[in-house]
């Protein structure tokens, strides 16, 4: 029906409505008044008139009826109040005999049959024409302005698959009422009932406005059903309409945590950033990439990106060109070998970089383990080339990248990244530049985290494989960790590791456990194996040694490590000897040393083993 139709109905069906409402209140009010008179005529076209004319001031015949609510009805009341008002008036001119219980009578039988024939559309399509049935019986969390927005998308919306069909809430003025005809059946501790006794098959997580910090009690809570959970965007995108409440997400790891993110301190970067030459090695990689667009909002003045796999460095190039080609940022990728000391100096040299941030690293533990001489090369080496160019070049700050696995080490790679700590905070000693080392947990997804794979096990049906029921590590977010990166260069004196609070340590057993249920499947079915500790692993991973913690904080949820013992001539004597050593000896010479033991003293190497 095209708009003009759809008009001319309105018209005729509402004339037929005020005459009606006129003649019938005088019919019933008294059966001596006269029904057809001249001044009955003129008060009934008045009143027609009017109320066409208010009608389309008030845009009443433009609102879809199919998702009429107060406001709708709040003009249906306005334009019938004007209408008899302006009758009221007319008859107080032409001298007619006023009948105020009339005008009340027809009133009211013109806000009935009005409003009446208006939601009628509405509550045949939600009685007849809507699909309840056929849809997942949903469960609201929050009966605030997002959860009524998202309630009332998902009534109207009959082609989606959701229907909600309970709110929860920790209001207790709103417990026990209805909310478009949902019931509020009470707080948070109710979800795991109010899901088995209503059959919830989803839950819409729908109160944008809280913390990781609130939110994750009520995940918790949500964990322990059957149900898949999911949450809204922020309350501001779906106000400005950026996003809409149909674009609910799962819920992600981030928000297991239980703690907020770290902000970073923007004067202070912007200070040692802004209009300055920016280098980060490692460019294409998680971190790395992730780092380049977090410095590029800060409009330096040349953004060098140095990997050694060209199609990441390219993809990160086009990336940035793509999101920031409008401003006055000249983006330079360079391909080159942490291992070609020459390369690094040229670099350098060329470029003259203010700020290096050092991402670039081997980190599998297995793998390293299996291949220690490569950790060596590029984690060990790779770092004393670059940080020797760095200082040869006067850059400012150089910012390493380090990690938990370097804590009392174990594995290769976590040796390796203790001793390139130890590497340039002896450089820091003797240079102008100022080197640090910033330490951190597990990486949410990174291409070596275990959450991609947990979500691609569970995808494929399962199952989700850990290597140990006791396992425990600390995460943190991509941009968590390329914040603190670039907070420490701000930061940074000289020779300090940093280290954020990244609160309490997670298992990682449970965090499989709650991603299988908030994808809405069970244990059972998806199916958990525990595979063994892999070479190199430890149960649990530490942030500092014991020696080396500071107990205050410096900036929020962040700490600095003293300065450990320095084996600069024992790491030489590494680097000039570990081709002739056997894997196995160069693995136990690697932790030894990184550990502070006793160094096990080269012996020539009979053959390559693993």
């Amino acid at each position: 029906m095209t708009y003009r139709q759809r008009l001319s109905l309105f018209i005729l069906v509402d004339s037929i409505i005020v005459l009606t409402a006129i003649f019938a209140s005088k019919m019933l009010i008294s059966a001596t008044i006269q029904v057809i008179t001249l001044p009955v005529i003129i008060s009934s076209i008045t009143m027609l008139v009017s109320h066409q004319i208010f009608s389309l001031k008030l845009k009443l015949y433009k609102k879809a009826w199919e998702y009429a609510s107060i406001g709708e009805l709040l003009i249906i009341f306005k334009v019938v109040s004007y209408s008899v008002i302006t009758g009221l008036i007319i008859q107080e001119v032409t001298l007619q005999e006023i009948h105020f219980r009339l005008l009340a009578v027809t009133w009211l039988l013109h806000m009935l049959l009005i409003g009446g024939s208006r939601f009628a559309w509405r509550i045949y399509r939600d009685s007849f024409m809507s699909k309840v049935d056929n849809r997942k019986r949903t469960l609201v969390v929050g009966a605030g302005a997002a959860g009524t927005m998202v309630a009332r998308q998902l009534l109207n919306n009959n082609e989606g698959d959701l229907v909600p069909v309970a709110f929860i809430d920790d209001n207790v003025r709103k417990q026990k009422l209805d909310i478009l005809g949902i019931p509020v059946m009470g707080g948070i501790d109710r979800i795991e009932k109010v899901v088995a006794k209503l059959d919830i098959e989803q839950i819409i997580i729908a109160i944008p406005s809280l913390s990781k910090k609130e939110l994750n009690p009520i995940i918790q809570e949500c964990v322990k059903t059957k149900a898949k959970t999911q949450t809204l965007p922020m309350l501001e995108d779906l106000v400005t309409g950026k996003v809409s409440v149909n674009q609910v997400r799962d819920v992600q790891v981030e928000d297991l945590l239980g703690r907020d993110t770290v902000e970073i301190d923007m004067g202070t970067i912007s200070e040692y950033v802004t209009n300055k030459v920016v280098l980060v090695s490692g460019a294409g990689g998680s971190i790395g990439s992730e780092i380049s667009r977090q410095i590029i909002q800060f409009k330096p003045k040349q953004l060098i990106l140095l990997g050694h796999g060209e199609n990441s460095i390219y993809s990160i190039e086009m990336e940035l060109k793509e999101a920031f080609g409008h401003l006055p940022i000249e983006i330079t990728p360079e391909i080159a070998d942490l291992q070609d000391e020459k390369k690094m100096i040229q670099v350098m040299d060329e470029y003259a970089p203010d700020v290096v941030y050092h991402a670039a690293a081997h980190k599998h533990v297995p793998l390293m383990e299996r291949n220690p001489e490569e950790a060596v090369k590029n984690n060990l080496i790779g770092t004393k080339n670059i940080a020797n160019a760095a200082s040869w070049s006067r850059v400012k700050t150089f910012v390493m990248i380090s990690s938990d696995k370097a804590v009392n080490p174990t594995s290769v790679m976590g040796a390796t990244k203790r001793l390139s700590e130890m590497v340039i905070q002896s450089m820091d000693q003797t240079s102008s530049t100022k080197f640090v080392a910033v330490r951190f947990g597990n990486v949410l997804g990174s291409r070596g985290s275990v959450i991609p794979l947990f979500k691609r096990q569970i995808e494929k049906g399962g199952p989700v494989t850990v290597t140990h029921p006791e396992m425990i590590r600390y995460f943190m977010t991509i941009p968590e960790a390329s914040r603190l990166v670039i907070q420490a260069g701000a930061l940074a004196k000289g020779g300090e590791i940093f280290v954020l609070d990244m609160g309490e340590p997670v298992k990682i057993v449970d965090l499989a456990k709650n991603l299988i249920k908030l994808s809405g499947h069970s244990i059972e079915e998806i199916g958990l194996e525990f595979t063994g500790m892999r070479p190199g692993e430890k149960l649990y991973e530490e942030l500092l040694k014991d020696d080396e913690i500071h107990e205050d904080q410096i900036y929020p949820n962040i700490y600095i490590g003293k300065t450990a013992n320095l084996y600069l001539d024992e790491i030489d004597e590494i680097i000039d000897t570990f081709t002739s050593l056997d894997r196995s000896t160069l693995r136990e010479t690697l932790v030894n040393l990184a550990n502070t033991k006793e160094v096990l003293k080269p012996k020539p190497v009979m053959s390559i083993s693993s």
